[in-house]
């Protein structure tokens, strides 16, 4: 079992289902509800960074055209 608070997002509805935000020193950890027990880290840049390209589409898999 991990000493971490864990944080829900807002946005989960549903508790079983949802990815759980916790501090880590200077770092992040995050884990996904459904495996409470795998857990990664990373650094509050690499997330921001992640997030901010999330948010301006740098991931969505869109094909424009044809095939």
């Amino acid at each position: 079992m991990s000493t971490y608070q864990w944080r829900k997002s807002s946005y989960s509805g549903d508790a079983s289902n949802c990815v759980n935000v916790g501090v880590a020193g200077n770092g992040i950890v995050l884990r996904e509800s459904d495996d409470p027990d795998v857990v990664l880290s990373t650094t509050r840049a690499a997330l921001r960074a992640f997030i901010r390209g999330a948010k301006a589409g740098d991931f969505d898999r869109i094909q424009q055209g044809g095939a």
